[in-house]
């Protein structure tokens, strides 16, 4: 049902208020950029009528026989650590944050906005807009600046890039990325403020807030994992950063550097192969094709270097399985791709649970579109632990510095709302 909505950006803090409420909320929001594979521009999921939650070894099997029984909206996410039931691969660093590996949930109240038009998908439609029109927007305190502390120190972490860049060296592998953990422990957020400050502050298009009971995703992610429209798959890897002006024309000088840049281009080209690589898998034979390479797209803080590459879906192939066959995306991982993720288990200081991993929906035609987990704030409120990592891709070119001021200048949206290190 379409109900008219006279004020939207009310409505939409309205609602995501009112849906907060919930136990299960997975809101994913555009912001106004122009995406031609986007499906809408806000898409807010509430309540559970069906959840399937699920640990590394059965957990794309599970989901599958989840996705069986509820063939209509569901909306989850995919913990990074499924690598381990994807390949032969293991995770014993440190997790201060115990999310599942995998959760998705069948909403009772499917909200969706595009193009100014409000539908609810629910069997009390009106009845769920009196309860968000009659809301009172609560009046957020300010949130004290939380001490955060990071597993790496800049030298350890300089050091860390130069021992990556000897097995480079060695031919053991081409490009990884390379993360680090932010944290603050025996601390209290208000996640609700903090994702509204965040995505006023970073307004990306794959913003999330995602809630399942003690646990919340606040994520102002620029990134598309992977997103199928018919028979048809889009994979969209960023790799390439620079940090922009405000200067018009020295912001315009630096798009220029970033798209003429050669670490940049070699770290963007070796990913697009692997993805092209992993979506064979998937692919009816000969369709995998690269449909813009180094494109560059301007955000609040940074310019990014995002390539396109797509292929046709070999039929009989659900879309579980599509997912599972490139997962977890190369643009997180490296290359080799399994080589890369045992030596980032070596060399990393924290798991990456949720984060690398992926937010998104499956819609009742069988399309979906996940999201990669970067640029996002993760927060047990039962255990108190707030989380958020940061990486860069190292390559053979890479300096070990500007690489550590990457991880920062990532880092920089959701340390500003955080009262920052």
């Amino acid at each position: 049902m379409i109900i008219p909505v006279q004020d939207l950006p009310l409505f939409k803090q309205k609602a995501l208020q009112w849906a907060s409420s919930f136990d299960a909320v997975c809101y994913l929001e555009s912001n106004g950029f122009n995406d031609p594979y986007g499906k809408f521009n806000t898409l807010i999921a509430i309540g559970v009528k069906d959840e399937v939650t699920a640990q590394v070894g059965s957990a794309f099997d599970q989901l599958e026989a989840f996705r069986q029984n509820n063939p209509g909206w569901i909306s989850g996410f995919f913990g990074y650590d499924l690598k381990n039931e994807t390949e032969l691969l293991s995770s014993a660093n440190p997790d201060g944050l115990q999310f599942p590996d995998l959760y998705f949930f069948a909403p009772l109240h499917l909200i969706i906005i595009k193009d100014g038009k409000v539908e609810f998908i629910s069997d009390e439609p009106e009845q769920v807009f009196d309860l968000i029109d009659q809301q009172e927007l609560i009046i957020y305190k300010e949130q004290p600046a939380i001490a955060l502390k990071s597993r790496f120190s800049r030298q350890e972490y300089i050091d860390a890039v130069k021992g990556i860049q000897e097995h480079i060296n060695r031919g053991d592998i081409y490009v990884t990325n390379f993360c680090q953990e932010f944290f603050a422990e025996h601390t209290t957020i208000d996640p609700l403020a903090i994702f509204t400050q965040l995505n006023k502050v970073s307004p990306n298009p794959f913003s999330t807030f995602f809630k399942w009971k003690d646990n919340y995703i606040l994520g102002a992610s620029p990134e598309r994992f992977l997103a199928k429209r018919g028979t048809k798959l889009i994979s969209q890897p960023i790799k390439g950063t620079a940090k922009r002006d405000a200067d018009i024309q020295a912001d315009e000088l630096i798009k220029q550097q970033l798209r003429n840049h050669p670490k940049e281009l070699q770290e963007n080209v070796m990913i697009v192969d692997l993805v092209r690589n992993d979506l064979t898998r998937s692919a009816k034979q000969g369709t995998v094709k690269t449909e813009e390479l180094f494109g560059i797209h301007s955000f609040q803080y940074v310019h990014q270097m995002i390539s396109t590459v797509v292929c046709e879906l070999q039929e009989g192939l659900s879309a579980v399985q599509a997912i599972k066959n490139t997962f977890p995306m190369g643009s997180m991982t490296g290359a080799p791709k399994i080589s890369a993720m045992q030596l980032m288990e070596q060399y990393e200081r924290s798991k990456r649970g949720v984060y690398s991993g992926a937010i998104g929906y499956l819609s009742p035609d069988n399309d979906f579109d996940l999201n990669v987990v970067i640029r996002t704030l993760l927060y047990n409120s039962a255990r108190q632990y707030v989380s958020f990592h940061a990486g860069s891709a190292i390559t053979y070119h890479a300096d070990p510095v500007k690489e550590y001021e990457e991880c920062l200048l990532k880092a920089q949206a959701v340390m500003e709302v955080l009262g920052g290190l």
